[in-house]
């Protein structure tokens, strides 16, 4: 079968009329590009291959994506609460730590454009983590720590963001 028919047979394939699916470039964004590439793979059913698992695994690579947003975001939150909530303890570990998680986010976002409303998504989730993280290490008292987020996942994301003395970010030194 050339392929031009090829690819043609596979979108004709059952897809659901509510969605409209275009091929997305592993370039372009690649959370999206393992998705359309595990939607395809699993109507595509030549013998000899496991499909559903290879389609499977495909599909778990942007879903690990997604998990490592999740991830680097409760940890920018946690930073966030101590620089916030324990201003006399600051130091470049955590500013070192918020950069860091910021920058794997923000390099997530960029290679995956799909995902980008996921950090809002989750936002409370993760903070609900990162707070109970960050009272564990600091013993700050619970009523001191807002229950819901103050910051908003742009400001968890924003490289200029600092609650509270912004300008002490990189100045910050390490209690002794």
């Amino acid at each position: 079968m050339a392929e031009g028919r090829f690819f043609a047979y596979i979108d004709s394939m059952n897809e659901p009329k509510s969605a409209v699916r275009r091929a997305v470039a592993y370039e372009e964004d690649y959370c999206a590009w393992t998705s359309d590439q595990a939607w395809r793979l699993r109507r595509l059913r030549p013998d000899g291959l496991d499909w559903e698992n290879v389609a499977e695994e495909v599909e778990s690579l942007g879903r690990s994506d997604k998990r490592m947003v999740g991830s680097a975001l409760k940890v920018v939150l946690e930073h966030l609460i101590k620089w916030r909530f324990q201003p006399e303890k600051r130091s470049p570990s955590w500013s070192d730590s918020i950069d860091e998680h910021r920058d794997r986010l923000l390099r997530i976002l960029e290679d995956s454009p799909s995902l980008a409303e996921l950090p809002a998504e989750v936002l409370e989730r993760e903070y609900r983590r990162a707070r109970r993280k960050a009272l564990r290490d600091t013993q700050l008292l619970s009523k001191r720590v807002p229950a819901s987020s103050p910051f908003t996942a742009d400001q968890a994301l924003d490289p200029e963001f600092w609650p509270d003395g912004e300008d002490e970010a990189r100045d910050a030194k390490p209690r002794r």
